[in-house]
């Protein structure tokens, strides 16, 4: 089965999917998108995610100046940016074709309609509709109506604007939605996470909800987890030095790999919710309860008294609770001084 169907059959407990998030990080290079593949699969992710846009259908030209960190295009606009860093169809296949060789899923954020039919042209498995999309009602029905897992980025969206989202999705007849709580600003400050989204995105959906993840550090990624996203998703890149607009704020190769780590710590930890005794526990366990025992001799037929016996470690015998149960009751042989007491060490009056 598919890893994100997976997260919508209630009988599977997946774990934690991740994805590293690529984006244009190969910088319109397919040689840097494959080897971005080849260290997100070696890092232990389930799945990298590239963008699928066709500039002219998604922006006016001569609009903005480009977002940079560093590097090149100072005088670029928005338009000419993408132009740049756009990857052709062709090429998306490839990179396609490349993951399933690697073992990892691919998957794609689409910007318009176009993209999106190619990218349901090359049969991608799933879909991503990022944040400034999230309006886009037109593109959203399209996309859900293939009728494969879509995955929603909620960043910078009133909820009312999301339950917009969700109702064009289901609209469609297409259940398998996860919403992906999202700040988008890059990096993002801690103080504007406000990670208990997750459980009110859950609570007011009923639908899996994930992280995109644009904080510094692993902290926020450890509480998303612990709050019961399903998804992680954080930005992937080879060097942190190339040119480019997401570089900087992205993890390189080693970072991801302790990332992902420490992702799966987490979520061993977490467990089942189920409170059982742990195989950690069973010695410890033995060891520091206690039992009742003899702190005297005493004789057959005589009455235990409390004075007589005690509480103490191991507890290998008859378990404190019981103690009522001897008080009061009759030893059936000798007992000897400190011995743990048995049931049949008591005579029983069955008549």
């Amino acid at each position: 089965m598919p890893i994100f169907e997976q997260i919508f059959v209630q009988e599977i407990r997946p774990h934690v999917k991740i994805i590293a998030e690529a984006g244009v990080n190969h910088n319109g290079d397919l040689d840097l998108a494959v080897a971005l593949l080849e260290e997100a699969a070696r890092a232990g992710a389930d799945a990298v995610k590239f963008q699928a846009f066709i500039p002219e259908e998604m922006i006016l030209q001569g609009t903005g100046k480009a977002r940079y960190q560093r590097g090149v295009g100072d005088d670029e606009d928005q338009y000419q940016m993408l132009k740049r860093l756009q990857m052709s169809q062709k090429n998306l296949k490839l990179l396609l074709q490349k993951a399933n060789e690697l073992g990892i899923f691919f998957l794609a954020s689409v910007f318009d309609e176009q993209s999106a039919d190619e990218l349901q042209a090359i049969a991608a498995q799933a879909f991503k509709i990022p944040s400034g999309e999230i309006t886009n009602l037109p593109l959203i029905r399209k996309v859900a109506a293939y009728g494969k897992p879509l995955i929603i980025s909620t960043g910078m969206a009133l909820l009312g604007e999301i339950e917009e989202a969700v109702h064009a999705v289901f609209q469609t007849g297409n259940r398998q939605l996860m919403l992906l709580h999202c700040v988008s600003s890059y990096p993002a400050p801690y103080d504007s996470l406000n990670l208990s989204v997750i459980k009110s995105l859950q609570a007011a959906f009923q639908v899996p909800v994930g992280y995109s993840d644009h904080a510094e550090g692993i902290e926020a990624a450890v509480v998303a987890v612990a709050l019961g996203a399903k998804l992680l998703e954080k930005h992937f890149t080879l060097d942190k030095n190339l040119p480019g607009p997401d570089h900087q704020a992205s993890l390189n190769p080693g970072e991801f790999r302790q990332y992902v780590t420490s992702i799966r710590k987490v979520e061993t930890a977490l467990g089942n919710g189920c409170k059982n005794i742990v195989e950690a526990e069973k010695e410890v366990r033995i060891l520091t309860r206690k039992s009742i025992v003899a702190t005297t001799q005493i004789e057959r037929h005589m009455v235990i008294t409390r004075d007589m016996i005690a509480l103490k470690r191991p507890g290998t015998g008859v378990p404190p609770k019981y103690l009522d149960y001897f008080i009061g009751a009759r030893a059936s042989h000798r007992i000897l001084e400190n011995t743990q007491l048995l049931w049949s060490d008591l005579e029983w009056n069955c008549e």
